[in-house]
C-alpha cells in the first residue's frame, strides 16, 4: 500500500513497466518481420515477394514500439538514457542505418526489374540481418554491465548470433502461419532447424547472465528464490519440447494448428524476457543505476505518465487493428 503511495516509488516502477512492455511487444513483432528478412536467401524470387508480402502490413508499424521504448527510456530514465546509449552509440548508430536500409529495399525492391531487383532483395536482407546482429550485439553488451573489453565483446558476438538465430525461427513460425503449399513446407524445414539455434542461444546466455553479476547469481540461486523460481525454465524447457514435437508434424492436414508454432515461439520470447527482466530489476544501468536513481522527478513522470497513457492505446489499437484485418494467408504483393 505504501509503495502505490510514494509517488517517487510506484512512477518510476510503473514506467519501467511500460518500457519493458514495450521492449518486449517489439521483440516478438519485430523479431518475426527481421527473421522473414533473414530467411529470404533462401527462397527464389517468388517465394521472396510472398514472404515480404507476409509482413508488408505489419513491419513498420512492428517498429513504432521500439521508438516508443526508446522514448520513454529518454524522457522518464534521462541519466540511464545517457549511459546506455553513450556505451552502445556504435551499435545503434548502426542499427539505425540497417533500418533505414531494409525500409528503403521493401519499397523500392518492388519499382525495380532484373539485376535492380535482385540488389535490392541483397539489401533488404542485408538490412533484416544488419538490425537482428546489431540488438543482440546490444543485448550482450548490457549483460556484460555495458563494459567494453575483449570477453564482453566476444559475449556480445555470441549474443548478436543468437538473437538473430532466434529472430530467424520466429520469422520461420510466422511463415508457416501465413503461408501454404511447398512455401509452408520449407518454413517448417526452417523452424525444424532455427528452433535448436535459438534454444542453444537462450542456454547460453541464460548460463552466462548469471555468472556476470555477484548480485543477479544471489537472485537466482539463493534459497528459496530458486524453488520459486524454477517454473520459469522448467516452463521454457517445457514449450520448446512441444514446438519440438508440433513441428515434427507439421504441417498438418488442414492447416490445423499452423498458429501454435508462432503462438509457442512467443511464449518462449516472453519466458526468456521475464527471466531477463528479473534479473536485472531494479537496474536499468546494470549494478550501477537502479530506475528509481535515474527517474526524472515525479511531478515530471506524472506529466509524462499521463501523455503515456494517451499515446499507448492508440499504438496498441493501430497493431490489434492491422492483425485483425489482415489476419489468415499473404496475398500477393502489390504497392500503392
Amino acid at each position: 500500500m505504501e509503495m502505490f503511495g510514494d509517488p517517487a516509488i510506484w512512477l518510476p516502477f510503473a514506467f519501467a513497466g511500460l518500457m519493458g512492455l514495450s521492449i518486449l511487444i517489439y521483440v516478438v513483432l519485430d523479431g518475426f518481420d527481421l527473421g522473414v528478412g533473414v530467411l529470404t536467401p533462401l527462397a527464389d524470387g517468388k517465394e521472396k515477394d510472398m514472404m515480404i508480402a507476409s509482413i508488408g502490413p505489419f513491419w513498420d508499424a512492428n517498429e513504432t514500439w521500439l521508438v516508443l521504448a526508446v522514448g520513454l527510456l529518454l524522457v522518464a530514465f534521462p541519466a540511464a538514457h545517457g549511459s546506455i546509449l553513450t556505451a552502445l552509440y556504435l551499435p545503434c548508430v548502426l542499427l539505425l542505418v540497417a533500418l533505414i536500409l531494409r525500409g528503403v529495399a521493401f519499397e523500392f525492391r518492388a519499382k525495380s526489374t532484373g539485376a535492380a531487383h535482385k540488389r535490392w532483395n541483397l539489401v533488404f536482407f542485408i538490412g533484416s540481418l544488419g538490425a537482428s546482429l546489431a540488438q543482440g550485439f546490444m543485448l550482450g553488451l548490457y549483460i556484460m554491465g555495458l563494459k567494453v573489453t575483449l570477453a564482453t565483446v566476444g559475449f556480445a558476438f555470441v549474443a548478436a548470433l543468437a538473437l538473430s538465430a532466434s529472430y530467424a525461427f520466429i520469422g520461420a513460425c510466422w511463415l508457416i502461419l501465413k503461408m501454404e503449399g511447398e512455401l509452408q513446407w520449407r518454413a517448417v524445414a526452417w523452424a525444424r532447424r532455427g528452433l535448436f539455434a535459438m534454444i542453444g542461444g537462450f542456454a547460453i546466455i541464460s548460463v552466462v547472465t548469471p555468472l556476470v553479476s555477484e548480485r543477479i547469481f544471489d537472485k537466482w540461486f539463493s534459497f528459496p528464490e530458486i524453488i520459486l523460481l524454477s517454473p520459469l525454465p522448467i516452463a521454457a524447457a517445457a514449450v520448446g519440447l512441444i514446438l519440438f514435437r508440433l513441428l515434427e508434424r507439421s504441417p498438418m492436414e488442414g492447416d490445423r494448428l499452423s498458429w501454435a508454432p508462432f503462438a509457442l515461439a512467443s511464449v518462449l520470447f516472453i519466458l526468456a524476457f521475464a527471466g531477463l527482466a528479473y534479473s536485472f530489476y531494479p537496474y536499468v544501468v546494470p549494478d550501477q543505476l537502479t530506475i528509481y536513481e535515474a527517474a526524472s522527478a515525479p511531478e515530471s513522470l506524472l506529466i509524462i505518465l499521463i501523455g503515456a497513457l494517451f499515446v499507448l492505446p492508440v499504438i496498441l489499437g493501430y497493431t490489434i487493428v492491422a492483425y485483425t484485418v489482415f489476419r489468415g494467408k499473404a496475398t500477393k504483393l502489390t504497392y500503392y
